[in-house]
């Protein structure tokens, strides 16, 4: 493999932006970032930024679909199709996420995920780093777009079984579900992130969560409980939610979704001005509705899945509510940028370091450092993804 440098761009950094930056690659690996006034080697294969932004490759750990496909559809075609979806919009890396669903639908899915990341080849789209075990265990009352049948409370007999694959890297779990603590202490044994999510959780149940290793909460402001709710669950006095509890607490993280849709501006700047970018991140949360038309599509399961309609821009559950995301990782990149004051580095670490900090594989991807897998993105001026490189192989971007 020759060595591969980019040159004529500006270099996305954790810190900051260096310009007319020089990154160079070797055997898959970053070997240099620095100025572009160092010498070329005789034998690399230059990259022409074109006066773009070289940046980190993308990482997605809340996605559930694209291109006509979902994850809990359970095949090898499935997880494929949506790891390139996913990847022609810069995302490298992402977790697979389930849905609710039943024992033998995710089963399925985590075993054809498996197959996918070992057999994995650079035309199959986005490195998958583990599996984001989301659904089934969610609130009854927060369920959203979740088909409400396959909805339950966790028991050791069930979750031990997917632990047990070695897949899982993300578990969530309701916390004021029976057995939620129970686990959370699993799932921290296996060194995963906890998260808590669908939840109609109280300060003191989150609190609770905390002690048994939960540290994340997923999409902030979506499916989540308020001292509103909480007080029309368990009564007056009224009592602090989940809301209050990730704002309160500086080692809690979260993720919004920045489709336009999902969350109005001045939510995403406060998330970012509460949580800095250290501890919120970007996610799509995206369905099979990626790059689809409009239309009536399955969220999950292809035969059993809930309906959601598809207008082009987002999901819609049949009650109103929103329906997850149809819009890739460049999309949330733009977004942000256009409707917030959030310095660009700090949209892109939202974007790839922070969620490889969060899920410990900060060492392998999520910034353009030495030694770090060479995932790199080539985005123009206006943040469109031109190239994909991954582990320094060019990635071709089929439209």
């Amino acid at each position: 493999m020759r060595p591969l440098l980019f040159i004529n761009g500006t270099a996305i950094l954790p810190d900051g932006m260096l310009e007319n930056a020089a990154v160079l690659c070797r055997q898959g690996r970053i070997e240099l970032v620095g100025s572009a006034k160092g010498k070329i080697p005789a034998d690399a294969e230059v990259v022409d930024a074109r006066g773009g932004y070289i940046a980190p490759g993308f990482v997605d750990i809340h996605v559930h679909g694209g291109a006509g496909a979902d994850f809990m559809d359970g095949t090898i075609e499935a997880v494929r199709r949506v790891c390139v979806a996913h990847a022609r919009h810069g995302t490298t890396t992402l977790f697979p996420t389930t849905t609710t669903g039943s024992p033998a639908q995710i089963t399925a899915m985590l075993s054809a995920c498996s197959e996918v990341q070992k057999s994995r080849r650079t035309e199959d789209g986005a490195h998958i780093a583990g599996v984001h075990l989301y659904g089934p265990f969610f609130a009854e009352d927060k369920v959203g777009c979740h088909s409400p049948e396959g909805r339950r409370s966790p028991t050791e007999k069930e979750y031990a079984h997917y632990f047990q694959t070695g897949l899982i890297q993300i578990a969530t779990c309701a916390a004021e579900l029976p057995g939620a603590e129970a686990f959370y202490r699993a799932a921290r044994r296996r060194r995963c992130l906890i998260t808590c999510g669908h939840s109609n959780a109280s300060w003191q149940e989150m609190a609770r969560a905390f002690r048994a290793g939960m540290r994340h909460v997923d999409h902030f402001w979506c499916a989540m409980s308020s001292v509103s709710s909480v007080r029309a669950r368990l009564g007056v006095p009224m009592q602090g939610s989940m809301l209050e509890y990730v704002l309160g607490n500086p080692e809690m993280s979260t993720e919004v979704i920045a489709d336009g849709c999902h969350l109005a501006p001045e939510l995403l700047e406060f998330a970012w001005r509460m949580k800095s970018a250290r501890r919120l991140c970007l996610v799509t949360d995206a369905n099979r509705a990626l790059d689809l038309p409009p239309g009536k599509y399955r969220f999950g399961s292809e035969q059993e899945g809930s309906w959601f309609e598809s207008d082009g821009k987002v999901g819609w559950a049949p009650n109103g509510s929103l329906a997850s995301s149809i819009m890739g990782m460049d999309h949330m990149v733009r977004h942000m940028k256009k409707a917030t004051c959030v310095p660009l580095p700090d949209i892109i670490r939202m974007a790839s370091l922070t969620p490889a900090e969060r899920t410990g594989i900060a060492h392998e991807t999520g910034s353009l450092e030495k030694g770090k897998r060479a995932d790199v993105l080539i985005l123009n001026r206006r943040l469109e993804v031109k190239k994909v490189f991954m582990a320094g192989q060019a990635y071709e971007i089929r439209r």
